[in-house]
């Protein structure tokens, strides 16, 4: 099983999106696919209509519950869903080995899915740590600005740490530009920078962008796949172009 977690400790960049259209056309490409939402927002869980009460993502970091115990089958496809009570696992997720919780609690079923998406909040804590533990690679989304720029220097800091005390094989997969605009200069100026950052810290600007639509937001609204709320919009055209890119690269490695 592939582990691709989705990063940035910058808010707004559209890593549940790109999660969820990720793992989406996964799906349609013949793999089964198990998404994990460690966000405390939920916003994942709430687009593939997770059901609230369950056994979900806290409790398998806490023990409580087994991954297989805490998956629900959505129309949408499996998922481990999030919990408020995720915001508070710094306080509650002490112990030693904190770190790999999510990787032991994942191998147990590692053979019953060809991926696993993991969504992560905006911030560089113990969910982030653990999903990055748990993870073969990772998938940077940002934004063409100057913030995302601050933030891939700083995410790469941590994974850097990851990489020597957790999880070795842990591997930066490419940045994401989402919610871009071409027609904007400063878009493309800084599209150039981010692609020489990618360079810079050993990985690479994937080669696909991803354009801004109102399209993402409707379908989320509306609990359904971007590729079946509007296929031909300029988001779900771009991801499918991105899954392509995705996959070709993996069977590069090969």
């Amino acid at each position: 099983m592939r582990i691709i977690t989705i990063a940035l400790q910058k808010g707004g960049t559209g890593k549940s999106t790109t999660a969820h259209a990720l793992g989406q056309g996964l799906q349609n490409q013949g793999f089964k696919v198990l998404f994990v939402d460690l966000d405390p927002q939920g916003n994942l869980s709430s687009t593939m209509a997770a059901e609230a009460g369950e056994s979900n993502a806290f409790d398998v970091l806490t023990k409580k519950t087994t991954a297989k115990e805490a998956t629900q089958q959505t129309a949408q496809g499996s998922i481990i869903p999030s919990s408020p009570q995720l915001s508070g696992a710094d306080l509650e997720i002490t112990q030693t080995g904190k770190e790999y919780r999510l990787k032991e609690a994942l191998r147990p079923i590692q053979n019953q899915y060809d991926f696993c998406i993991i969504d992560t909040p905006p911030a560089l804590g113990t969910l982030t740590i653990n999903a990055l533990t748990a993870a073969t690679e990772v998938i940077i989304p940002v934004q063409a600005d100057t913030y995302s720029i601050q933030g891939i220097t700083q995410l790469y800091s941590t994974i850097v740490a990851v990489k020597e005390y957790c999880n070795p094989d842990l591997k930066v997969q490419g940045i994401l530009i989402t919610r871009y605009n071409n027609r904007a200069i400063l878009s493309r100026d800084l599209a150039d920078i981010i692609d020489s950052t990618a360079k810079q810290l050993g990985t690479k600007l994937f080669k696909t962008t991803i354009r801004e639509g109102i399209a993402v937001k409707e379908a989320q609204a509306r609990r359904e796949p971007l590729y079946r709320y509007a296929p031909n919009s300029n988001p779900a055209q771009d991801y499918q172009d991105f899954i392509v890119e995705y996959l070709q690269d993996k069977k590069g490695e090969r």
